[in-house]
């Protein structure tokens, strides 16, 4: 008789595995890509950005905490949309966060091939694709594999990202001290408020790894307790170590020249190359290669699990709710996204990629907020102003992404409805 596969994932992840978790989602594509793309926009005011970002994000990780913990099931938003507003808010959430961070890890996947390009030496852009495409399958193997063997990976990416930027901020002390505060005047660029905003939209996506814990709440232990902890370190951290980096990288090679080599996809080994160290190039080179591979582990299990939770609502096809024997892995959900991803990897542009992330994330994160104004008040673990900052937050910058992403961004929303839709239509017939 055919073994009958179980239904909902194990509880597997601890604090100190959440914790790694939200670091390895966040740490990666949003310092050593995409911190150069805001300061291209913004000039020196991208520190301010990333202050404001964090801010946002805090209200949003606080949001998702006591989301999650209250609702510890896979699918994040999703779920909680369906929870405390209604199905269609629940639907968009879900379909938000699916185009959103497909976007941020083909990010991830394209930063990835251009660190390990500009490593060897190979200059020829043709090849920047293959390579992001041939990373995108070997982390699709370990994600297979299920949550434990992810963390082990994880965590051994973490450490050596963590380390990486740690030598970044020891080399580039030394040329900013002698710099001084030159590269920071003047601190604003042409159009401060909207280029500021813009700058702050784009870093906002960098600090969203955070959500990844929510998305895997179904394999939390103890997630009352677990998330939100996991959360505010993760955060924490996050924000000391952006903050870090930009006023280094500002500071030592100008915000414009940082922004300059934004499009190479590994704008932070340039800056080494520039200064000169033995070595360093190397060392730096490593650490983004792996904070690249850590990003692009963390979006595929997120994007899995959301697929499954909308799979067992009937919001996707039944077939990408299926797990595993073992009850480790969403299999049949993991390969759908990484196909998914791999298309979006074929435009070959990060700061297409990033930008269209941008807005999908913001709206999918007042939706979060919005879910959390509406829990219950035994179950709020933080004050209701906190959710009020990030849901207009994350609606004002949403409209300060660029003109064309905004328009496709709204375009691919009417999709998702009718795509709801027509899948209602078809649950009524049967």
């Amino acid at each position: 008789m055919r073994e009958a596969t179980p239904k909902q994932l194990k509880r597997e992840l601890s604090t100190t595995g959440a914790i790694l978790l939200g670091l390895g989602s966040i740490i990666g594509t949003g310092v050593f890509v995409s911190l150069s793309v805001a300061a291209g926009v913004a000039g020196p005011a991208v520190v301010l950005a990333i202050v404001i970002a964090a801010a946002v994000a805090l209200c949003n990780g606080l949001s998702s905490a006591q989301l999650a913990a209250s609702h510890p099931v896979s699918g994040g938003t999703y779920e909680y949309g369906y929870q405390y507003l209604n199905p269609w808010m629940g639907f968009i959430a879900g379909w938000l966060f699916l185009l959103a961070k497909s976007a941020s890890a083909a990010t991830a996947a394209l930063g990835f091939s251009g660190y390990l390009l500009s490593c060897l030496g190979i200059t020829d852009r043709h090849w920047l694709v293959p390579v992001a495409l041939l990373g995108l399958v070997l982390l699709t193997l370990v994600v297979l594999k299920g949550i434990q063997r992810s963390n082990q990976t994880n965590a051994v990416i973490v450490a050596i990202t963590l380390l990486s930027l740690g030598y970044f901020l020891i080399v580039g002390l030394k040329p900013w001290s002698n710099a001084g505060f030159a590269n920071f005047v003047p601190f604003f660029a042409d159009n401060p408020i909207g280029n500021l905003l813009q700058a702050t939209a784009l870093m906002f996506v960098a600090f969203t790894g955070y959500g990844r814990l929510a998305t895997l709440g179904e394999e939390v232990r103890a997630p009352r307790t677990t998330i939100p902890r996991a959360i505010l370190i993760t955060l924490l951290v996050t924000m000391g170590l952006y903050l870090g980096v930009a006023l280094v990288g500002v500071g030592a090679f100008g915000a414009a020249n940082l922004g300059d080599v934004a499009q190479s996809a590994a704008p932070l080994e340039a800056v080494v190359r520039w200064l000169g160290v033995p070595g360093g190039t190397l060392i730096l080179t490593l650490g983004a290669l792996a904070a690249m591979l850590g990003v692009l582990l963390n979006l595929l299990l997120g994007l899995s699990r959301v697929l499954l939770a909308m799979g067992r609502r009937g919001d996707m096809p039944e077939q990408v709710a299926r797990l595993n024997r073992a009850g480790t892995s969403p299999t049949t959900a993991v390969i759908v996204m990484a196909i998914a991803i791999g298309i979006l990897v074929l435009t070959g542009n990060v700061k297409t990629t990033w930008s269209f992330s941008a807005f999908n994330v913001l709206i999918y994160y007042a939706v979060t907020n919005l879910a959390a104004l509406k829990m219950p008040a035994r179950q709020r673990l933080y004050p209701e102003w906190i959710a009020w900052i990030g849901l207009v937050a994350c609606l004002l910058l949403a409209f300060w992404v660029d003109f064309q992403i905004w328009l496709v961004g709204l375009g691919l929303i009417l999709a998702g409805v009718l795509w709801k839709g027509l899948m209602n239509t078809l649950a009524e017939r049967e």
